[in-house]
């Protein structure tokens, strides 16, 4: 049995990967009203943003939207990954770190790693350098929760989390605004179809802690990522596989190097 934690209170950020993925977390989102920043434009293959339907949603909650949303199409970001450009996303962990402070966030929310797609375990990486960064900087601790994306949204996998239970009126609110953001169809039918609609009353938040994160970094097979990464080269849509040991495992450690320089030069004179 995990341990339920108390939910903190402060000012929240929720940053995720890609647009839509605030639907997961919509009860909170409409409790918290937080400030949402999106790493990429949810593009995917092919030329179609998401963001406008992402900003009206937010909004409508009560949320609004942070200093990055959409800076990166999903090529691009692929792309840097690919090509080792860590400048690229050393550069976002700033400035979400910059955007923390500024802020005064005391909570943090985002994706979670699952192995699933690149983007999010990149965005786990990036999030967590921030944190780290922020804290730093701030002299004070922010508390730093994930939520999955692929896995049952009402799992409990034995991890210190918080929980939010939707009532009646929160889930309609929850499913109607799923319904209206017409670029998530096929993904929300897919969800309700393996899950059924009540298990979307859960809204699961877990703690992120090293035990975990240990975990996530130590997993074995090959991600789900890099076997759809294999179909999408065969269809000619992307011209190169992101692999985990390859690619995303390197980027990760890049970022804990760079959050980890950013806080010992915080603490000297001469940077």
């Amino acid at each position: 049995m995990s341990k339920e934690l108390i939910f903190p209170a402060g000012p929240s950020a929720l940053i995720v990967a890609h647009p839509g993925h605030e639907l997961r977390v919509h009860g909170w989102l409409e409790q918290a009203k937080p400030v949402v920043f999106v790493l990429t434009d949810g593009s995917g293959g092919s030329s179609a943003s998401r963001l406008a339907s992402s900003r009206r949603l937010i909004t409508g909650a009560g949320g609004a939207a942070g200093s990055i949303f959409g800076r990166l199409t999903d090529r691009q970001l692929y792309e840097a990954a690919l090509n080792r450009r860590f400048c690229v996303f050393t550069e976002l962990v700033d400035e979400l770190a910059a955007a923390l402070l500024d802020l005064e966030i005391a909570v943090v929310v985002s994706d979670a790693e699952e192995g699933y797609n690149s983007g999010h375990d990149i965005c786990r990486g990036i999030v967590d350098a921030a944190v780290t960064v922020a804290e730093h900087l701030a002299a004070r601790s922010i508390a730093s929760f994930d939520f999955l994306l692929v896995g049952r949204p009402d799992a409990d996998d034995g991890d210190p989390h918080a929980t939010l239970r939707l009532d009646d009126a929160a889930l309609r609110r929850k499913l109607e605004a799923a319904r209206q953001y017409p670029e998530m169809a096929s993904e929300v039918d897919a969800a309700l179809q393996r899950f059924g609609a009540d298990a979307f009353r859960i809204e699961c938040l877990r703690a992120v802690t090293p035990a975990r994160a240990r975990r996530a970094g130590i997993a074995e097979g090959v991600p789900f990522y890099e076997r759809f990464g294999e179909q999408q080269v065969a269809a000619g849509i992307y011209a190169d596989v992101i692999r985990a040991r390859e690619h995303i495992h390197p980027l990760v450690n890049a970022l804990r190097q760079h959050a980890l320089g950013r806080t010992t030069c915080s603490r000297s004179s001469s940077c």
